[in-house]
């Protein structure tokens, strides 16, 4: 199931919400435990069984590991805790891929490549695992308690909102909203709006650019495809002239901010409804004068995950080298890369970010410091949407055909004729791309998303929701079901 579906928003979410207020506040986190393995479920009914006893497993073996006094055994509960995540996490994203690679090598040879059944991925299985990790490392290094109750464990790894791709939570940062919190109407309202926000983010903006954007590239998983149909796509890729080719790698870069922002704008709206906080998880990357800077906007508590339980660990910049200390910045990004897919050419978009990452703390962000901010701005973003075909197209060899199609310079003539939805939809997605490069846009982004309300703009602010509500159904059954890019991830 998902947020911008009919079944969410016409039958799920209204019926949620009504038993969860008219519950008694001492058994809310009994009917949001139940609503979120019901909504998981829904999704994935053949990995629910597995989600269910892997969060049990972990839950006994942290309390398990805080009851022991030898440091050695501490240590062995906690590795097998993290096995336990990080070893389904590997087995279903990472099988496949680790098979073919294999055959591949085995070809290579000569020798018979191994024949095994294609293992299914399991919706969100990278952010609820990368969850249960940062619980039990968090426990282990005593930055806080291990939890009493199993169905308050179950609840802060399976809640719906942000269970199939985040934010990445800490438990620490809502482990007092779990026990005890509370939802004012000024909490449900605001959470609504922001909820709204996701959904016209969604629907109006990223379906709208995602629908043009396949029709060039095909759709965004190449695992589903036969072997004609991929090279009907190389076909039409290396038949591309260099205005569609930088229209559509534009394209989806809108696209891709505003599929994930919109969905977490959801995710914290719908927390918000039931009186969690969930911290945020964007803040406007493309005015990011610098890749480092990119980074630290876009997809924030995945690059906390990463800093907290990868570079940390590995020594950060408190190295004896300078050399390890990039290494250490390069490695983070490779593996954030293979993070979101089982393929090269994720490894290859990771690699580049990491390269781009060190070549900041080089000489690329004096560069830029040069240039001035507007024109580091779009020299930065530029070097994000050029990255993105790395991302979008999951075959190396097609994606440096695009990039040569890119700059062959043929450029056809442009008529904005040709396909006004697509270039007024990308207009709108730049303006609220880069909206907060003026102090107006900041003032204005505070003021929907930060500020209370008061009556008048609550009344205001429930009229405009209602309607953008009303119209994302109208838009979302004219155009059909679409997942949401990270859902895969």
């Amino acid at each position: 199931m998902v947020f911008s579906s009919n079944v969410f928003l016409l039958y799920f979410m209204p019926i949620f919400f009504l038993v969860y207020f008219l519950t008694p506040k001492k058994i809310r986190n009994y009917t949001l435990l139940l609503a979120s393995l019901l909504f998981y479920a829904y999704g994935a009914p053949e990995f629910i069984i597995q989600l269910i006893l892997s969060t049990i497993a972990n839950f006994f073996l942290v309390r398990w590991m805080c009851k022991v006094e030898k440091p050695r055994v501490k240590k062995l509960l906690c590795g097998i805790s993290i096995a336990i995540s990080i070893g389904l996490l590997f087995y279903f994203k990472y099988g496949n891929f680790t098979m073919q690679n294999v055959n591949t090598v085995l070809g290579w040879t000569g020798f018979q490549g191994f024949t095994w059944t294609k293992i299914l991925l399991p919706i969100g299985i990278s952010f609820f695992s990368f969850q249960s990790v940062t619980y039990t490392l968090d426990t282990y290094r005593k930055v806080n308690e291990p939890m009493d109750k199993l169905s308050d464990y179950m609840l802060y790894i399976v809640m719906f909102p942000q269970l199939i791709a985040g934010p990445i939570v800490r438990y620490c940062d809502i482990a007092d909203q779990i026990r005890n919190r509370e939802s004012s109407y000024a909490d449900r309202l605001q959470g609504f709006y922001r909820f709204v926000i996701g959904l016209c983010k969604k629907i109006l903006i990223a379906d709208v650019i995602g629908f043009q954007v396949d029709k060039v590239l095909g759709p965004s998983n190449y695992d589903v495809l036969t072997s004609t149909e991929l090279a009907d796509i190389a076909s039409k890729i290396g038949a591309l002239d260099s205005t569609t080719a930088w229209i559509t790698i534009f394209a989806f870069t809108f696209q891709i901010y505003f599929d994930f922002a919109g969905y977490s704008d959801m995710a914290i709206g719908l927390g918000r409804m039931m009186g969690f906080k969930f911290p945020e998880n964007f803040d406007n990357p493309y005015v990011s004068t610098t890749i480092s800077e990119f980074w630290r906007r876009w997809h924030q508590t995945f690059s906390v995950f990463i800093k907290n339980y990868l570079y940390f660990p590995l020594g950060g910049s408190r190295v004896k080298t300078e050399a390890r200390k990039y290494f250490n910045l390069w490695f983070c990004f490779l593996v954030s890369g293979l993070w979101h897919g089982a393929a090269w050419n994720f490894v290859v978009y990771g690699a580049l970010q990491g390269i781009f990452i060190c070549a900041d703390k080089l000489f690329l962000k004096k560069f830029n410091e040069r240039l001035g901010k507007i024109p580091s701005v779009f020299f930065t973003f530029l070097i994000i949407v050029l990255t993105r075909c790395f991302f979008r197209i999951e075959r190396i060899d097609l994606s440096w055909l695009f990039i040569k199609r890119l700059f062959a310079f043929d450029f056809a003539p442009f008529h904005f004729g040709d396909n006004p939805h697509l270039y007024v939809t990308m207009l709108v997605a730049a303006f609220f791309s880069f909206f907060t490069l003026s102090k107006f846009g900041l003032k204005v982004q505070e003021k929907v998303y930060f500020t209370d309300y008061n009556p008048r703009q609550h009344i205001v602010a429930f009229i405009v929701s209602v309607f953008a509500f009303v119209f994302c159904l109208g838009a979302l059954n004219a155009t059909g079901f679409s997942p949401f890019i990270y859902f895969r991830f």
